[in-house]
């Protein structure tokens, strides 16, 4: 590498380390823990690029990229922050930093964005370009207490930190967006973060329902409450195929006042248009640029801090001051979370109420997940329970079904057959458990409400309310 490097941070260890890396790959660097400073050396023409931190003692660092973009226009500005929510890369991105790592940084990975960045010489923006820039970071900083900001789009892992990017990168655009993930990944309430952080955000955001697509009327309907925000098809692929060509035809709809499209699902698509149950049309109009949302068992180091932010909200709305040490976080680490984020915060929010002290213990939060589904049961005081998990048990009656054909294999759809007889009893239970109410039930399994009424039709299941359990 070849330039000089302005390195902003108050933290001497990060500076020095950066100094060290820095020198031996061929860069000047001048390093200060002052934003002050850093501005002078700016404004003097010094660097060919900045690695800045965000929380200063003298400001904020985002707050300075704009004044950066107007004195040095083209000058790369690389931000780094242990502030690891959306909202920061966001910001990130509105007030037009080159790139945005979060901390702890892998230093190689910082190197080769440094050298890159060194190498690109980004091209000039204008003084008006870089005020709207400057009026968009003031803007994001008001809206800081809004809503969004209780969303748990929180982690430091690598694919949070890709998701955010991409977020911050399609946000104002109009093009369609597909937020694919797992069940209880977050994937509604990203849709509605990028509405409120877009600006679309003073219009409406208009979820479709399953009844409003099925009518004649509903799309027109539809597109005359948007007015232009963002509308939400949840569970793509559990549309209809008539309600799939009205939506066709509603994306084709002429007009300046046409909202912005985001759908969501937990299936693959691909297959399903392969299948024939989802029209090809549809498809390659809502799939412009996908939104993957990991699973939780892909970054489990954002457990701690999902953790903490889920005892805070729960502390926040009247629970008692819980904390989780190291040792009781380890058991969270090893579940493998198939309701993923969403299962996670029952479990916490459980035990931000059950924890007999301050510090939840060990015992508490195997005793928690031991009532997960796929959990090991942890014996009580009540009695010992079945140390035997869920996947075990459906192995023994799959063998025992297999040994009953002897050498003949079972009749053909199996799967289907497997997957009704656990469905049917889970969804039965789960509904009597919350007193037949749908929403509910809903929450509780972590799917869409609208795929658990058609769960309740395939199956024929049969709906009563009645008191709900407490």
């Amino acid at each position: 590498m070849d330039g000089t490097v302005l390195v902003a941070d108050d933290d001497r260890t990060i500076r020095t380390v950066l100094t060290q890396a820095l020198t031996r790959a061929g860069c000047k660097v001048h390093a200060t823990s002052s934003l002050t400073t850093l501005m002078r050396w700016v404004g003097e023409g010094k660097g060919d690029v900045v690695i800045s931190d965000v929380m200063m003692p003298d400001g904020n660092g985002l707050e300075m990229l704009p004044k950066i973009a107007d004195d040095r226009p083209g000058l790369p500005v690389i931000v780094i922050s242990a502030q690891n929510t959306i909202m920061t890369a966001i910001k990130a991105a509105e007030a037009e930093a080159y790139d945005y790592l979060p901390k702890p940084f892998d230093l190689p990975e910082l190197m080769k964005r440094t050298a890159k960045a060194l190498a690109e010489k980004r091209t000039a923006l204008g003084h008006a370009r870089s005020s709207a820039l400057a009026a968009g970071a003031s803007g994001l900083d008001d809206r800081q207490g809004e809503s969004h900001e209780d969303l748990p789009l929180v982690g430091r892992t690598e694919v949070m930190q890709t998701l955010y990017r991409l977020i911050a990168r399609v946000m104002n655009t109009d093009i369609p967006l597909l937020i694919t993930g797992e069940s209880g990944t977050g994937k509604s309430l990203i849709a509605r973060s990028i509405h409120d952080l877009s600006d679309r955000r003073t219009l409406p955001f208009v979820r479709a329902e399953a009844a409003e697509l099925a009518s004649l009327d509903g799309p027109s309907q539809l597109l005359s409450q948007a007015r232009g925000g963002t509308l939400l098809l949840d569970e793509l692929g559990d549309i209809s195929e008539d309600a799939q060509a009205r939506l066709v035809r509603m994306m084709d709809a002429p007009g300046d006042r046409l909202p912005r499209f985001i759908a969501t699902s937990q299936q693959d698509l691909a297959a399903a248009m392969e299948a024939g149950k989802l029209r090809q049309d549809l498809y390659y109009r809502i799939s412009g640029t996908e939104l993957p949302v990991p699973a939780l068992r892909a970054r489990v180091d954002d457990i701690p801090l999902l953790c903490a932010h889920f005892l805070m909200r729960a502390e926040n709305e009247g629970a008692p001051h819980r904390q989780l040490g190291e040792a009781a976080r380890e058991p969270l680490r090893q579940f493998n979370w198939p309701g993923n984020v969403r299962q996670l915060e029952n479990v916490v929010r459980r035990l931000a109420l059950t924890a007999r002290s301050e510090d939840i213990t060990v015992d508490e939060v195997r005793a928690a997940l031991g009532a997960q589904s796929g959990g090991e049961p942890v014996a009580t005081g009540g009695g010992a329970l079945s140390s035997e998990k869920l996947s075990e048990s459906v192995a023994r009656h799959l063998q025992r079904y297999f040994d009953l054909h002897g050498d003949m294999l079972p009749p053909p759809g199996l799967y289907a057959r497997l997957m009704r007889e656990v469905e049917t009893p889970l969804i039965e239970i789960s509904l009597a458990m919350t007193g037949g109410n749908q929403a509910k039930c809903a929450d509780l399994l972590g799917i869409n409400r609208n795929t658990l009424r058609k769960k309740i039709t395939d199956l024929d299941i049969e709906v009563t309310r009645r008191r709900k359990l407490m």
